[in-house]
């Protein structure tokens, strides 16, 4: 049986007479911008994040762009985020004019190191942008202690955590705005590119509202440069139909997260994702780090740094290749950090964030959706277990990293 590491097959079985009846509402309506769909979801999705106002837009990059601009940050501006994240992230702030300062991650949350972001505050810096990666909520508490510290604005990045929260409060309801992203495999997906921004300003709501179509306050009036970034109508019906049930997936998220946590704690050089967050984590991905080489790829890995001059990555690649052999299929998020895309070539660093360099050469997300049965996460489980106890390496000899 191949095991994928997402699929909507039974999701789109389950809602699709309900998918049929709302897309089929919109085209025949014949209004396929704007309109009833648009402001219904809206509506629901402010109530969910528990924000005053949503706004839809065409991705969460746009989401990301439209709430900095709306922030008023730009050319000669620096914002402060992890390199250990989608490009996207660092791209909007450089989209805007504004410089990326990338700080290193902690090892056991993957999260933007809270201790380390002071020490990247400058006179320039105007905001920061945390990403809930993976769907664990970065410790907003202490976040937005340091931003009114410093007089930072916070844009929250939530691409990967719809559903999620921080000691009970949902992300996105935390910063001055809240950003979205309802790319078909989050916890909340559309059938193609859609997006939100959340806050409870209603000037930033309706600057942000302006800016997605063009910088137009009214018809034929411009006054500002903006974007076409609306939420597509037939994008908001599909999402009106997959809201309500957001909540129960995000549970069966969590519970087969913990199932693997109770299968696979004791497997050798295998480190677990961090369940410090509770019942808090949307589990969008469920990432583990491979830490050790199982003897079978010890005894033929050169540990030779990789392309870019990142840490050597055969341990995690021997496992993802054994593990697909064996029906098991697996993604790597990411192998490149954003600060080592030819990209950001002239912010290459070669030492200033190693917990993010080694994490790229490690981590591994296993298969993970609510749709998951019980049979193929015991596949994952069995076969897991099978490579990494055969191959159990002799001594703990990590993988070495890159001088």
């Amino acid at each position: 049986m191949q095991v994928p590491p997402f699929s909507l097959s039974q999701q789109l079985a389950d809602l699709g007479p309900e998918l049929d009846e709302a897309v089929l509402r919109v085209l025949r309506s014949g209004q396929y911008i704007g309109g009833s769909e648009i402001k219904s979801f809206e509506t629901a999705f402010a109530a969910t994040v528990g924000s005053t106002h949503a706004v839809g837009c065409n991705s969460g990059t746009d989401a990301l762009i439209l709430a900095l601009r709306a922030l008023g940050i730009g050319a000669g501006d620096e914002v402060i985020t992890a390199s250990f994240s989608f490009f996207a992230t660092a791209e909007a702030i450089s989209a805007v004019g504004a410089k990326p300062v990338f700080v290193d991650v902690d090892p056991l949350t993957y999260l933007i190191d809270l201790e380390r972001i002071e020490a990247a505050i400058t006179s320039a810096s105007k905001a920061v942008m945390p990403v809930h990666l993976f769907g664990r909520p970065v410790d907003m508490t202490r976040l937005m202690a340091i931003a009114a510290r410093h007089k930072l604005r916070v844009v929250e990045d939530c691409a990967q955590a719809t559903g999620a929260s921080w000691n009970g409060r949902p992300v996105g309801s935390w910063g001055d705005i809240g950003c979205f992203s309802f790319f078909p495999t989050k916890n909340l997906g559309g059938a193609g590119d859609a997006g939100a921004v959340t806050c409870n300003d209603s000037g930033l709501a309706q600057h942000m509202r302006e800016l997605a179509v063009h910088g137009m306050p009214r018809r034929y009036l411009h006054t500002e440069l903006g974007y076409n970034s609306r939420l597509d109508a037939l994008q908001a019906a599909v999402l009106n139909v997959k809201l309500p049930r957001l909540n129960q997936w995000v549970e069966r998220r969590r519970t087969i997260a913990q199932r693997y946590r109770e299968a696979l704690e004791d497997l050798p050089g295998l480190l677990l994702p961090d369940a410090s967050a509770g019942h808090g984590h949307g589990w969008n991905q469920f990432v583990v780090r491979v830490t050790v080489c199982p003897n079978d790829a010890s005894s033929s890995a050169t540990h030779s740094p990789c392309e870019f001059g990142l840490p050597s990555s055969h341990c995690r690649d021997w496992l993802k290749q054994n593990l697909q052999e064996q029906g098991v299929n697996t993604i790597i998020y990411y192998p490149i950090p954003i600060h080592r895309q030819p990209a950001y070539a002239e912010q290459h660093c070669s030492s200033c964030l190693p917990v993010t360099e080694q994490l790229c050469s490690e981590v591994l997300s296993l298969p993970i959706f609510p749709e998951l049965t019980n049979e193929q996460q015991e596949q994952v489980i069995s076969v897991l277990r099978s490579l990494l106890i055969q191959n159990a390496p002799l001594n703990s000899q990590t993988c070495s990293v890159a001088a």
